[in-house]
Parts: structure tokens; C-alpha cells; sequence
């Protein structure tokens, strides 16, 4: 099973891509194979906000039935 990761702002800059597939059962073990696929990535992923199929997450639920996870970095307005 894989999922769709997309990437937003700072968070694809440092993932050098907007979007890829990965194959990670769950949210802890995808952060930490982001991490060591994406070294720059963990400067900002503790600041990330993570959505799995739009829903912001921070357990470590089984990704069953995922179809995508956006890893949105904070974002300053005006």
C-alpha cells in the first residue's frame, strides 16, 4: 500500500519535490523515513502541521485507507 505525500512552501523546498509515494504503515515511521530520505526536512517537520486525508494528525494511526498526507510548515501572513 502507498500513500501520496505532498509537500507545501518550506516543507517542499527542503524535500527538493512537491509530491512523492510512500510505502510507510504509519505517521511516526513516515516522519522519520522523510527524515533520512529528506535530511533538511528535519529542521521544520516538528513545526509541520500533518494532514491525512485532510484531517490534521498527530497519532501514529495505521495509514489503512490513506490516500494522502500534506506536511504544511507554518505559514506568516498579512
Amino acid at each position: 500500500m502507498s500513500v501520496r505525500v505532498r509537500y507545501f512552501a518550506a516543507a517542499a523546498e527542503a524535500a527538493g519535490t512537491d509530491a512523492e509515494e510512500r510505502t510507510e504503515p504509519g505517521l511516526a515511521a513516515l516522519r522519520a523515513a522523510m527524515v533520512a530520505d529528506h535530511p533538511a526536512l528535519g529542521g521544520i517537520l516538528g513545526r509541520c502541521a500533518v494532514l491525512v486525508d485532510g484531517e490534521r494528525r498527530d497519532d501514529d494511526a495505521p495509514f489503512a485507507g490513506v490516500a494522502h498526507v500534506d506536511v504544511l510548515p507554518p505559514f506568516a501572513g498579512g
